[in-house]
């Protein structure tokens, strides 16, 4: 079993920056592509970004492109979400997730087996 573990989401105002973390411990047996999603009040879950086992594959939401980074240290088991130039609209419960199934990135949520409790992201105008 995986357990995923999400943390640094906090209130910050419109423009701001914030890093989001995925701490992942337990039986990672195998390489595995990681993503992030988010699911907002009254929403449907959306996916945010993606990277593959190596790092040197990674895809974005059109919301994030521009403004978010994904990035991991396979070495720490650790996945990170930067995200700069915050809008109201990125308000949202922030997810992350395994993907036992590939080594690459994908953002169909159906495809991962593991998933955080999430972490919350409010942005205030």
């Amino acid at each position: 079993q995986v357990q995923l573990v999400e943390s640094g989401g906090k209130l910050v105002q419109a423009g701001g920056s914030l890093r989001l973390s995925c701490a992942a411990s337990g039986r990672t047996f195998r390489p595995y592509a990681m993503g992030w999603f988010r699911q907002a009040p009254g929403k449907e879950r959306e996916f945010v970004a993606s990277i593959s086992w190596s790092g040197y594959s990674t895809y974005y939401a059109d919301s994030g492109k521009g403004r978010f980074t994904i990035s991991r240290d396979n070495a720490k088991r650790t996945m990170y979400l930067q995200m700069n130039s915050l809008k109201p609209e990125d308000t949202a419960v922030y997810y992350c997730a395994v993907d036992f199934r590939s080594l690459g990135a994908t953002p169909e949520g159906d495809e991962y087996d593991y998933w955080g409790q999430g972490t919350q992201v409010t942005v205030s105008s």
